[in-house]
């Protein structure tokens, strides 16, 4: 009952409020609306995911196949630190860490900045940042993205939501408005898939 009653509260407050918390409103960028999508896939659900290594805020390189057998992995792809859309996805999934605990999932977020950015920008997202690891698709620029085939000509990411199951094999792909925040409720939609 606790359960329902967390998940009906998060979803609901991630769908109607703005959860920029404390990224310091003149520190974000005013972007102009791009373009959707700028992209093709190369990857489809029921294939396995393609592996990749990348820097992370907390110094250690991580790579997607640590958690195979261990954990479901939630990619989230954004396309870049200190943008109005972005710092308001991420520090929503601090709000929501139990529904994805719940379904033994694990977030990598990605984006194509370099480190020190990526740590200035999300160390600001609630107390001590983000519960997640955040990564650096920066050096090959956008390799993993790429891979995913979710680079943008301009060098930054889609706004992707890439669900991957213990197996290594995709099982939910969502590469949202650019300009639009993800739905959380389709997200765990693709969680309870798993089940």
């Amino acid at each position: 009952m606790k359960r329902i009653i967390l998940c009906t509260a998060a979803l609901f407050l991630l769908s109607s409020v703005s959860v920029q918390a404390k990224v310091a409103e003149e520190q974000i960028y005013k972007q102009e609306r791009l373009k959707p999508v700028d992209s093709k896939l190369k990857v489809k659900v029921g294939e396995k995911a393609p592996d990749f290594t990348l820097p992370s805020t907390s110094g250690k390189r991580i790579s997607l196949s640590d958690y195979r057998g261990k954990k479901n992995v939630v990619i989230s792809f954004v396309p870049a630190a200190f943008t109005p859309i972005c710092s308001d996805q991420w520090p929503g999934y601090n709000i929501a860490r139990e529904l994805f605990e719940m379904h033994d999932a694990i977030i990598l977020g990605i984006t194509t900045d370099n480190v020190p950015s990526l740590h200035a920008w999300t160390s600001q997202m609630g107390d001590g940042g983000v519960w997640f690891p955040v990564l650096s698709d920066f050096n090959p620029h956008g390799e993993a993205a790429g891979t995913y085939g979710v680079l943008r000509p301009e060098g930054i990411s889609e706004r992707a939501i890439i669900i991957v199951d213990k197996n290594g094999m995709l099982r939910y792909i969502d590469v949202h408005d650019i300009n639009k925040r993800p739905d959380l409720g389709g997200i765990i939609k693709g969680l309870e898939k798993l089940n």
